[in-house]
């Protein structure tokens, strides 16, 4: 079965507050089997328009990667961050 990956691209705009969200989303990323590739670190855009944050995050399925990102508890999460930072997430399937 095809791995399933959440990618977010964010730009930070308050990083106290975004702090919060990423410590209370890590172990939701956890409860739902998900493991993290990417977070932040140097990027570098090679073409068109990018985000100062990057984060790739695997899961055993397609399925399961929606599931996480949909959840209940991913939500509390998603609250945090709200007004803190500007973030376009996408699930992809994959290898």
């Amino acid at each position: 079965m095809p791995k399933g990956y959440i990618i977010a691209r964010v730009d930070v705009q308050n990083e106290e507050e975004y702090a919060k969200y990423a410590a209370f989303a890590t172990p939701v990323i956890k409860a739902y089997g998900g493991r993290v590739l990417v977070r932040g670190g140097p990027c570098e855009v090679l073409e068109g328009s990018g985000r100062s944050r990057n984060v790739v995050i695997e899961f055993e399925s397609f399925e399961q990667a929606k599931a996480y990102y949909k959840s209940a508890e991913y939500a509390q999460a998603r609250a945090l961050r709200e007004g803190y930072a500007i973030a376009d997430f996408i699930a992809v399937e994959g290898a």
